[in-house]
């Protein structure tokens, strides 16, 4: 069978295409729909994540009786914008993405947040490659640091803060490289194809745990101060009774396989004010949310 389709269809066809998947484009604010889509934040490989989140998925469509489509964009920033264009219903944000969410989207709102060793907070850790030029925080002075994106609590914002804490200023002391996603920053330090770098310490453990990264060909450097869990947030435009839905799905998960799967034993109720310590430290480094995806 043969297609023959001229410029005009071409391009027609592409413009209706964007329409569709462009994260950009604004959705129709249903505050009841047949489908919630939830969105899983871009912090590590996509497929593992769509995997793990099988359990998920299932309990939430018992739960509330909705079809779930469970989704996971290509960075944080496409995250951000899908959030704030209405097109997704539910987000579980890293700290400083949601923080990004919140300053483009007013409205959305952080109901829910995991609890790890009995606290609703965890750290970033700066990490070496065994025996490489990196020793101590001093040694990353004249060398290259991996972050992962640029929206990162834990590979970016919070490190960058710590070093700069340390007297240590990215593009002055050291040359900083986003590599992305947290395992992409582990393997980049373990291979040796940058001296050190950053990640959250919940996601290394489970990476050596997986044996996805050798605990031998690393050495961690220094943890920086806690730092307010990732925030599962909705959009405030859904109905009362919905939110209220969600909210208790959360906030009475017991699973320990889907608990599992947020590095998390549990949830608590969260609060916005909470991440005023990252909008302070977004201060401390000059970052201005308004200009940053």
């Amino acid at each position: 069978m043969t297609f023959s389709l001229n410029r005009r269809t071409l391009i027609a066809s592409f413009f209706a295409a964007a329409a569709v998947f462009s994260p950009f484009t604004v959705q129709a604010q249903e505050p009841n729909p047949d489908t919630l889509r939830v969105a899983l934040l871009p912090d590590e490989n996509a497929a593992t994540l769509i995997q793990n989140a099988q359990p998920l998925k299932d309990y939430l469509a018992k739960t509330l009786d909705k079809n779930i489509e469970i989704v996971v964009t290509t960075d944080y920033s496409s995250m951000i914008e899908a959030m704030r264009f209405g097109r997704i219903e539910i987000g579980y944000f890293g700290p400083f993405s949601y923080v990004l969410a919140k300053s483009k989207a007013p409205e959305i709102e952080a109901f829910a947040v995991g609890v790890d060793k009995g606290k609703p907070t965890y750290n970033s850790v700066l990490i070496a490659t065994a025996g490489g030029p990196v020793k101590s925080i001093a040694d990353i002075k004249g060398t290259s640091f991996g972050f992962g994106d640029q929206a990162s609590t834990s590979s970016h914002l919070a490190p960058r803060a710590h070093l700069v804490k340390n007297g240590l200023v990215g593009g002055t002391d050291y040359e900083a490289v986003h590599l992305g996603t947290h395992d992409a920053v582990a393997r980049a330090v373990q291979a040796g194809q940058i001296p050190a770098g950053a990640l959250s310490e919940p996601i290394l453990r489970t990476l050596i745990e997986r044996g996805t990264i050798d605990a031998s060909k690393i050495v961690e450097l220094d943890l920086t101060a806690p730092i307010p869990n990732y925030p599962i947030s909705m959009q405030g435009y859904l109905s009362p009774e919905l939110k209220e839905k969600i909210r208790s799905a959360f906030l009475d998960l017991k699973d320990e396989e889907i608990l599992a799967s947020f590095r998390a034993e549990g949830f608590q109720p969260a609060d916005d004010s909470s991440y005023d310590v990252l909008r302070e430290t977004a201060q401390l480094l000059n970052l201005e949310l308004a200009q940053m995806n």
